[in-house]
């Protein structure tokens, strides 16, 4: 996958896993990540609890090093990597903040119908 690819994914990934920690846990600290992919450094900032800082930091492991130049989606991969329970507890966090995600596009887009 190409470096921009990996960036993508790996912001998505922290998105993903603010909201749902932000909601669902308790005692998040600040931690920056300086994540190598393809010799190229990447800065990551976090604010999660130590459960979800290790998932994501699995994550981010499987991510790096997924073998298929395009990465496909990790519920059609032919060979997935993920744990059985990682792999349930990320769909999980995908479910949720996707949701969130969804709901606060189309509240925005609400709101700025009423301004105009």
């Amino acid at each position: 996958m190409t470096n921009e690819k990996f960036k993508s994914e790996i912001e998505t990934l922290n998105k993903f896993f603010n909201i749902y920690c932000q909601n669902k846990h308790q005692n998040q600290t600040r931690k920056k990540y300086n994540i190598t992919y393809n010799n190229t450094s990447f800065q990551l900032d976090t604010n999660l609890c130590n459960e979800c800082k290790e998932l994501l930091e699995y994550a981010i492991q499987k991510l790096q090093n997924c073998p298929y130049k395009e990465k496909p989606k990790c519920r059609k991969c032919p060979n997935p990597c993920y744990d059985k329970q990682e792999y349930k507890q990320m769909a999980k966090i995908m479910r949720y903040s996707g949701m969130k995600l969804g709901l606060t596009k189309a509240a925005k887009k609400l709101k700025s119908l009423f301004k105009s």
